[in-house]
């Protein structure tokens, strides 16, 4: 291939990365896979033959799901190995490296606690869910994308739903809501205050905290507005110092947590009827190398 034809297919997909790193991204819910995705898209990209391909947005959608779906199949194993609770790979969204997410529902659609819930659905359901969803596809796009009827993506999106649907009750997309309370929840852990940290959790509320064998977290998720309490109050009432600074991460409002020895945590919370129902705690090192310093 000559210079110039590799310029022309890298400025192709250039201008379609950011839709398609988000496409990769909601689906594989790591940006690390989500970029290698794009790379191996990228190289099936110089070997087709470009003139012929009428739609490059359509045919690279098509690419990176097909190669997100295949990695989601993979990664299953591995999951079963994984120290502790898995979750989402944390991302700055000031600026998004997806696009503007100038809208609750795209903001919603890289939450942590979406990509947390997503985790429950197989690949194809996932990948329908994700292509409907976020992107509007029909379902006869989506079809031709994953080599399935739109009957069938019409099924898998039913039954994606389906799944979801008790998790979806218990977050919005509140921002002010979210930020709101996760102030409160700071200044109250801050204080050792218990009576006021268990006022903000609802009574069924989960935290889910991911080390990944490499840093200090909870190796099973802590159930209840009690347990959630006395877990955060017993963090700030460790002898090194906490400093905690505030983010957008994923679309939503985030802290950035850094003891003194150097450990890094970031805490995302979900929050439904005045109330944190989720919290989504990430320590693991090999996740937060994109969170600034």
């Amino acid at each position: 291939m000559t210079t110039s034809g590799a310029a022309q297919a890298a400025g192709a997909l250039t201008a379609h990365r950011p839709m398609l790193l988000g496409l990769a991204y909601r689906l594989l819910g790591s940006l690390h896979d989500a970029e290698d995705v794009l790379q191996e898209a990228y190289l099936r990209w110089l070997d087709v033959d470009r003139e012929s391909v009428a739609a490059p947005r359509r045919y690279l959608s098509r690419v990176v799901t097909r190669l997100a779906v295949d990695r989601l199949r993979a990664r299953q194993a591995a999951r079963e190995t994984y120290v502790g609770p898995w979750l989402p790979e944390p991302v700055p969204t000031e600026p998004s490296p997806f696009g503007p997410l100038d809208s609750a529902e795209l903001r919603d659609s890289v939450s942590m606690a979406l990509l947390h819930l997503l985790e429950r659905l197989t690949p194809p359901e996932r990948a329908v869910y994700v292509l409907h969803t976020a992107f509007a596809l029909p379902y006869a796009e989506i079809g031709d994308i994953l080599d399935r009827s739109a009957a069938d993506c019409r099924q898998l999106h039913h039954r994606a739903v389906a799944r979801l649907a008790e998790g979806r009750r218990r977050f919005n997309a509140d921002r002010a809501e979210q930020r709101r309370l996760l102030e409160a929840f700071l200044a109250a852990a801050r204080d050792g205050d218990l009576p006021r940290l268990t006022e903000l959790v609802a009574t069924d509320a989960v935290a889910w905290t991911d080390g990944g064998g490499a840093a200090r977290a909870a190796r099973n998720p802590v159930y209840g507005a009690d347990r959630i309490a006395r877990f955060f109050a017993g963090i700030y009432a460790r002898p090194r110092a906490v400093t905690a600074t505030p983010a957008e991460l994923n679309g939503q409002p985030a802290l950035l947590i850094r003891w003194s020895d150097g450990a890094r945590y970031t805490l995302t919370v979900a929050t439904a009827d005045g109330r944190i129902t989720g919290f989504y705690l990430v320590g693991n090192p090999t996740k937060l190398s994109r969170i600034p310093a």
